[in-house]
């Protein structure tokens, strides 16, 4: 008797040290409650579930100046997705500040509120690039639910020795579970193809053969199927930018003073892009009292 005893305290506490490490090592099942009314969602890693976002910081989609060959393509891509058909996984790329990370957010905000009658629930998942390892388990998460979920990575990139970009690409296109058909994911970038040139350049030197060393590096972004390309605008689309903003906002302010001010504005900056159009209106709404 004793060593039956003894032989089920120790299965016990062997069970015990499993689900520790299973937890640990964030293999513990993923929590997967979404409520009806949530339509944005933050994955916690550490917890293995799914925290709701319950106001996105997001400027409406008519806000974003400049981007008009862009907003169509990811709108179209986004409500065939919505809609249960086909769609492609999407990579906006391109300069700092111009609005990447806005689009997405917009486009997911109108579609959804919309209301489409073709359309399945849109669900915008948060992923932090140092988490891609968990994303996995947040597949599985989210698999069987029958909303249609947006896997958003804001700022996507990958610096010398980090090998998480092979495990996204097998996510992404293949692996023996491949994506599930209610998931795209979209990213967004200040690199083309999410790498460092020097990283790239560092494998053409020091590899057996340069060619396919290179070959892997940039293959990631072949697996988007959908890229978006955005470039540094001129002055007119940045003034443009600041008086949609102003108007939206009912800042009151002549269009001369607020062209001036603009102009110098973005000089001490040394750039123009929407994020330092939006400064300067955060600026100019300070000054007269207003709210944004």
């Amino acid at each position: 008797m004793q060593d039956a005893e003894l032989i089920k305290e120790i299965s016990t506490a062997l069970n015990r040290i499993a689900n520790s490490l299973e937890h640990t090592s964030g293999r513990s099942r993923p929590t997967s409650t979404i409520p009806e009314n949530v339509d944005a969602f933050h994955w916690d890693t550490n917890r293995q579930e799914l925290i709701a976002v319950l106001k996105v910081s997001c400027v409406p989609l008519t806000l974003l100046r400049g981007l008009d060959s862009l907003i169509t393509p990811l709108w179209d891509n986004t409500l065939y997705f919505a809609r249960g058909h086909g769609a492609n996984n999407a990579l906006l790329w391109g300069a700092r500040g111009m609005g990447k990370s806005s689009l997405v957010k917009a486009v997911h905000a109108e579609i959804s509120a919309a209301q489409d009658p073709a359309s399945k629930r849109l669900i915008l998942v948060e992923i932090n690039r140092e988490d891609l390892d968990s994303l996995p388990f947040l597949l599985r998460a989210i698999s069987q639910h029958p909303a249609q979920f947006i896997v958003f990575c804001d700022d996507l990139s990958f610096d010398r020795d980090e090998a998480s970009y092979k495990s996204l690409k097998s996510i992404l296109d293949g692996g023996l579970e491949g994506r599930p058909e209610n998931v795209v994911f979209y990213a967004t970038s200040n690199r083309r193809h999410l790498m460092a040139r020097d990283m790239i350049e560092n494998e053409r030197s020091t590899a057996i053969n340069p060619s396919e060393a290179v070959e892997e590096k940039v293959s990631l972004s072949d697996r988007f199927g959908l890229w978006l390309g955005f470039h540094k605008c001129d002055q007119d689309i940045f003034l443009d930018m600041v008086r949609s903003y102003v108007a939206h906002y009912h800042i009151p302010i002549s269009d001369a003073d607020l062209t001036a001010r603009a102009i110098e504005w973005s000089q001490t900056r040394g750039a123009r892009s929407g994020r330092v159009a939006i400064q300067l209106v955060r600026q100019l709404a300070g000054e007269t009292g207003k709210t944004i």
